[in-house]
């Protein structure tokens, strides 16, 4: 079940949220990683002559994790769905993700540039975007996405870009102000999308959709031409699955 959030909760919440509750909302597999323990360095010992080089493998595609009814995660929910792409790619790949999700994070900015250079910018595969926030911060960033209208995508891409130093801020309202006036946000339009009681319950709407419907409940969750795959898939990884579906 979804937590109830108060309607002043993506504003005025903000500074409520801890850091360390954030970087820990998202998760491949539910646990949270423990930091490790200092230990006293090992004594140094020869080296060792290297091994022969063996060639490199081709990465096998990871197994689907189950499967949904395409036309179902198709159909339309409570907000128009954010796409890169052309309608008719052979592939469809529907991410659901959190804006404070350090694992989305890493797959944005490490893995999604050369799958829409080799794949989506060729019209192999297009991408459907839909937010499943985990926190009033994550509300908050897709808040001032959705509001970014055309610029949906560069204002995520940013966001993600920043996120330690918005997410983990001890005045994340303060931080997400200036990252969105370099966006062309003033005061005044900052305030009101993040009061956009609409906007908000919309968003709250994907993600309800989202955990009722198709199941997922950790960020990033793909469904690649139907096939379910969660966690933040290697370059390798999903040009695997890919290049088996075309």
């Amino acid at each position: 079940m979804l937590r109830s959030i108060s309607r002043r909760t993506a504003l005025t919440g903000l500074a409520a949220v801890s850091a360390a509750a954030l970087l820990s909302a998202c998760s491949d597999s539910g646990e949270q990683a423990n930091a490790a323990t200092p230990k006293p360095a090992e004594p140094a010992t020869p080296a060792t002559p290297a091994a022969p080089a063996t060639p490199v493998q081709a990465v096998k595609a990871p197994e689907a994790q189950g499967t949904v009814d395409m036309a179902k995660l198709l159909e339309a929910g409570s907000l128009p769905d954010m796409v890169l792409g052309k309608a008719d790619a052979p592939v469809t790949i529907v991410e659901y993700a959190s804006m404070t999700c350090p694992h989305c994070a890493r797959f944005h900015e490490d893995t999604l540039p050369t799958i829409k250079t080799k794949y989506i910018d060729t019209g192999k595969v297009r991408l459907i975007y839909r937010e499943f926030p985990f926190d009033p911060l994550a509300e908050a960033g897709f808040m001032l996405a959705r509001c970014s209208k055309d610029n949906y995508f560069p204002m995520v891409d940013v966001l993600f870009k920043q996120q330690s130093n918005w997410a983990a801020s001890r005045t994340p309202k303060d931080a997400l102000l200036q990252i969105s006036k370099l966006a062309g946000f003033s005061q005044e339009s900052f305030e009101a999308c993040l009061t956009d009681q609409k906007l908000l319950d919309d968003i709250r709407a994907v993600r309800a959709r989202g955990e009722k419907d198709f199941k997922v409940d950790s960020t990033p969750t793909f469904f690649i031409n139907g096939n379910v795959y969660k966690g933040a898939m290697s370059i390798e990884e999903m040009s695997a699955v890919i290049d088996g579906m075309l």
